[in-house]
């Protein structure tokens, strides 16, 4: 489902695998997305010590928008004089627009509840938990008459348990945690947010749309941050660093990687590979922040990244 999500915010650029040779340079591309996607679960844990989430998520969204610009004007340019004087209509900017502002709106919500869900849990915990929405998306597509494969419903099996294991302490019953249940509230508003995508992407440009959701979701973060957070600017310089990290390299740096990486690659390898963000998150913040887990929610992570793979497996039926 990330290449999906991504053959979806290409714009028209080809995605799908010309050649069984896939290329190492984009494999490690992508290992590299993972690699930055992962260490930002990080960068969100540290940035809590000095200001509000409502203010990390503005800044860093705002600084992604930013970031995306270079991007956009590089593969916006005409590369013939027919592309040069093709008019651009008002109905496609009003899609783009209208596409950007609501995937922008479900983007702060999933990105807020995540947030907040970190401060009380694990970086490692967090990035499992957000990775659910890789099977939550397909089972939400069975409400909207989508063919569900098999693997699907043993996925989610696998996922239960393994938010079993790693989300529920032994002899307190079913009283999930606080941080747990607001990162899988992200996880169902990350899916939501797919789904969106999915409906708009198609007719408009996808990065153009990414530029407009993340200014979107840092003017409504910001306003929040405002009201009750009162930031200041010794807090965000103190803070600097998680929030450049989290704004250029996760938002603006990583989402170009996986558009050029997913190129001419294989869609499941290629989907494999990021699903390692997952992975690197519980080894960040095992490495960066001495954050440790036990063999009960290290067996809980092993279940729920089987259920990623499994989810990810190519369907018998292409049209489903």
């Amino acid at each position: 489902f990330h290449y999906y999500l991504c053959r979806r915010l290409g714009g028209g650029m080809e995605i799908i695998m010309k050649k069984e040779t896939v290329p190492v340079r984009n494999s490690l591309l992508l290992l590299l997305t993972a690699t930055i996607w992962g260490i930002a679960f990080v960068a969100q844990s540290v940035s809590m010590d000095y200001i509000g989430g409502f203010t990390f998520n503005s800044i860093r969204s705002l600084i992604g928008s930013l970031t995306l610009l270079p991007v956009i004007l590089l593969l916006s340019k005409p590369k013939s004089a027919e592309e040069k004087n093709r008019p651009q209509t008002s109905s496609n900017q009003k899609i783009l627009i209208t596409g950007g502002i609501c995937c922008g709106i479900i983007l702060c919500l999933a990105s807020n509840f995540q947030q907040f869900g970190i401060k009380y849990t694990t970086v490692g915990k967090a990035g499992f938990i957000t990775a659910c929405y890789i099977i939550i998306v397909p089972v939400i597509g069975i409400f909207l008459r989508k063919k569900c494969s098999p693997f699907i419903w043993i996925a989610v099996i696998l996922s239960l348990c393994g938010l079993y294991l790693l989300c529920l302490t032994p002899g307190e019953g079913f009283a999930i945690g606080k941080g747990e249940l607001l990162v899988l509230i992200c996880a169902v508003l990350f899916s939501l947010h797919i789904l969106v995508i999915d409906h708009f992407s198609p007719l408009v440009d996808g990065v153009k749309m990414s530029c407009i959701q993340f200014l979107v979701c840092g003017i409504l973060s910001g306003l929040p941050a405002l009201l009750f957070e009162s930031p200041d600017l010794a807090g965000i310089l103190a803070a600097k660093v998680p929030i450049l990290y989290a704004g250029v390299m996760s938002c603006g740096v990583a989402y170009t990687l996986q558009i050029v990486g997913q190129k001419g690659m294989n869609p499941t390898v290629a989907s494999l590979i990021l699903s390692l963000e997952s992975c690197i998150s519980v080894l960040a913040g095992w490495l960066i922040l001495g954050q440790n887990l036990s063999g009960r929610e290290i067996f809980g992570c092993v279940l729920m990244f089987g259920a990623i793979i499994l989810a990810q497996l190519p369907q018998k039926n292409p049209a489903a």
